[in-house]
């Protein structure tokens, strides 16, 4: 019996090896190699250990460099050329060097380049290189590179280093070369503008031509036409209904071509540049409503903030806020959040938050996105020159004393096929063109025409310039609702010397201290403007300085004149400056500029201010020292 157990375990062990075997074959394998390594001799493996050594840190950076180098050198023509222009180049753009040595070493580096520039241009090092060759060369290595270089201008246009390169050569240019240049984009000024890169190319000339040359560029974003007969308007024809008047344009053709041109540069968003906010004004200018509510509906976006920052960006930019509807309006104003200082500090984006201000009836989003920007920085807005003026509309709006004959043109800007008031004066324009275009006008303008007729007898309540909230009734809500003056009288009491012999917050502090125009700011605010009056009356009641360097505000050149008006225009103001500083010290401020403020009490419309400093100042008249008020008026008759 054991030994007949004894054969089944056997038989047990030989079935689980085979098994092991069959399910890992390598291990055979393994065991094999292993063994054979055991028996090999020691000499052989002293010699696999000598042919291949053992690689340091930095031997082995050095060795893939050299890798890399020839892999770059197979697929770089000029990659040699490239590395020594980088040695060059970080000497010569060193600003301690010697300008004599930096000639030599620019004077190598185009000698090198010479018959390759235009291989070059586009890399990252050669172009970089090349600027500052252009830069620093001698004109008439800089002649050649121009010349070298003028073949292939379009192809660099397009090319995210050779870009800045064409900038800086046009930069450098002379007038000739400049004019050659505007006339090698010919034919290709839309496909450039259509692009990221060759935009800012074309962008670039057109700051930097003059009015004919940027005519030119213009014109042939108007219309295929005007590309063949350009020579055949001048100067004078500036205006797109001026040119399709004096050449027989239809305007159906002009349309289509224009919004071909216009629609996928908007798309894309390429809207920073200043050549095409001038092409979309004047596409407003001739476009139906169904087209102009299209483009202002796409502009309608943060990309807003984008184009305000030039002039005829503006100008779009308010034509938007008073012709786009509630959702549009909201759009513009949530895309300035995050950008309202920088928009007020700019010289024309100023004019896009006037605008807000003037026609968006929808106060609470302006409180909370404009206002709330504007409280953070409101002192430094006081006091600069174009941060004041949207306060400055709260406070006396449209006020030709504060904005310009051109700002005051921007905000009546108008888009004839949405404005009331062009469309009612249509019909007439309309019979008139009729008649001087004769057999030459199309039945597609004509049909135009019946398509906009129809579009103007459509309700256009939704319209509405100006908004449809009483303005009075708006600005209460803006100024004083949001706590906006109250942070603004705050300002002016803190800061009054300061204002006071500003030249900009003089202005905000004068139409505060009386209160706005309307009397906006009154009677809720009473309290904190007497405050304000007692402050300037505090500071002008201090003694005049024997030995400072700023002076007196009775004396200063802006705040004598401020506070010379407060006293004639708020007769509170006056009584309060008279009994503070002047009441019985008349006669030591009677000189310099400081007489024209003693000199306004007399001047003042009101009664009771005469009455009040009538006993003191009469003597005064009498000898000589003041002139009497009347007696001025008679000579002025």
């Amino acid at each position: 019996m054991a030994a007949k157990k004894q054969d089944d375990g056997n038989t047990k062990k030989r079935k689980r090896l085979d098994t092991k075997t069959r399910e890992s074959p390598s291990n055979s394998k393994t065991s094999n190699l292993t063994a054979s390594k055991k028996h090999k001799p020691h000499s052989i493996a002293k010699d696999t250990k000598q042919q291949k050594p053992i690689l340091t840190g930095r031997e082995r950076r050095l060795q893939a460099k050299e890798l890399a180098d020839a892999r770059k050198k197979k697929r770089k023509r000029h990659y040699t050329l490239e590395q020594e222009l980088a040695r060059l180049w970080e000497k010569m753009r060193r600003h301690e060097i010697a300008k004599e040595d930096r000639a030599k070493l620019v004077t190598e580096a185009v000698q090198k380049m010479k018959g390759k520039i235009p291989e070059i241009a586009g890399s990252h090092i050669s172009s970089r290189v090349l600027q500052t060759c252009v830069k620093h060369c001698s004109q008439s290595e800089r002649d050649a590179v121009f010349e070298e270089l003028s073949p292939h201008f379009l192809n660099l246009a397009y090319n995210a280093y050779a870009v800045h390169l064409v900038k800086k050569m046009l930069d450098n240019a002379s007038k000739k070369q400049l004019a050659g240049f505007i006339s090698t984009l010919h034919g290709h000024v839309a496909p450039l503008l259509r692009h990221m890169v060759g935009s800012v190319v074309v962008e670039h000339a057109y700051e930097l031509a003059n009015a004919a040359q940027k005519q030119e560029l213009l014109l042939e974003l108007y219309s295929t036409e005007l590309q063949l007969f350009k020579d055949l308007v001048s100067l004078k024809e500036s205006r797109l209904l001026d040119v399709m008047s004096k050449l027989k344009l239809q305007k159906g053709s002009v349309l289509r071509h224009m919004t071909s041109v216009i629609q996928p540069i908007l798309e894309k968003g390429i809207v920073d540049h200043s050549i095409l906010h001038r092409v979309l004004l004047e596409y407003f200018s001739i476009a139906d409503k169904s087209s102009v509510t299209d483009i202002i509906q796409q502009l309608s976006s943060p990309l807003i903030v984008r184009m305000i920052g030039t002039r005829d960006g503006a100008k779009i930019g308010t034509l938007c806020v008073k012709y786009g509807n509630a959702k549009e309006r909201k759009k513009i104003i949530k895309g300035l959040k995050g950008h309202v200082d920088k928009t007020a500090y700019h010289q024309y984006g100023c004019m896009v938050l006037v605008c807000i201000f003037s026609v968006v009836d929808d106060t609470k989003l302006i409180t909370k996105v404009i206002i709330r920007e504007l409280q953070s920085v409101l002192k430094e807005l006081v006091l600069d020159k174009n941060g004041r003026r949207p306060l400055l509309q709260l406070l006396r709006p449209n006020s030709s004393r504060y904005f310009s004959p051109d700002d005051l043109a921007t905000l009546s800007l108008s888009i004839p096929s949405l404005s009331l008031k062009d469309q009612s004066e249509a019909g007439s324009l309309t019979e008139t063109t009729k008649v001087s275009l004769g057999e030459n006008e199309s039945e597609e303008d004509m049909a135009v025409d019946e398509v906009n007729k129809d579009k103007i007898s459509v309700d256009d309540s939704d319209l509405a310039e100006s908004g449809k909230k009483d303005p009075l009734v708006r600005r209460q809500e803006l100024l004083i609702k949001s706590g906006l003056a109250d942070s603004l009288l705050d300002v002016c009491i803190e800061s009054v010397g300061e204002l006071l012999r500003s030249n900009f917050g003089k202005e905000i502090l004068y139409e505060v201290a009386t209160g706005g125009s309307d009397g906006i700011m009154r009677p809720t605010l009473d309290d904190k403007i007497n405050s304000l009056h007692n402050a300037v009356a505090s500071l002008a009641a201090m003694p005049k300085p024997a030995d400072s360097q700023e002076e007196h505000v009775l004396e200063n050149f802006h705040s004598s004149r401020t506070i010379r008006k407060l006293i004639l225009d708020c007769p509170n103001f006056a009584s309060t400056l008279w009994e503070k500083a002047f009441k019985g010290k008349s006669e030591l401020w009677a000189h310099g500029h400081s007489c024209k403020i003693v000199s306004a009490f007399l001047e003042s419309p009101d009664t009771k201010v005469q009455k009040l400093v009538g006993k003191e100042l009469q003597p005064l008249i009498d000898r000589g020292i003041l002139k009497n008020p009347k007696l001025k008026e008679q000579a002025n008759q």
